[in-house]
């Protein structure tokens, strides 16, 4: 997952925790979890039994999400109804809608 620049002071800036191998179970439990940046925990982890050692550090990323959140998103395509026929019946509600 590549790091995309947004402007800083974005409400939706997030980091995930890189732990090594020799890093503790708490941070390990954290593996590919995203915490909006104002909501991350403070390393050393409070859980963390190798605080005097610890190698953990911030990635950051400009969004929480990890990913596109629809399909139409990934593809840029837009995915009809199964039959692949419109599937609203009535007309709308404004009177140039007839």
């Amino acid at each position: 997952m590549a790091e995309v620049n947004k402007p800083a002071g974005s409400r939706w800036n997030a980091v995930s925790i890189l732990s090594s191998s020799g890093s503790c179970e708490a941070a390990k439990a954290l593996k590919g979890q995203r915490f909006l940046s104002a909501q991350a925990p403070r390393l050393p982890l409070a859980g963390c039994t190798r605080a005097a050692q610890c190698t953990c550090v911030y990635r950051k990323f400009a969004d929480r999400r990890a990913g596109p959140r629809r399909e139409e998103d990934a593809t840029g395509m837009r995915r009809l109804s199964p039959e692949g026929k419109e599937r609203r019946n009535r007309r709308g509600r404004r009177k140039t809608d007839e």
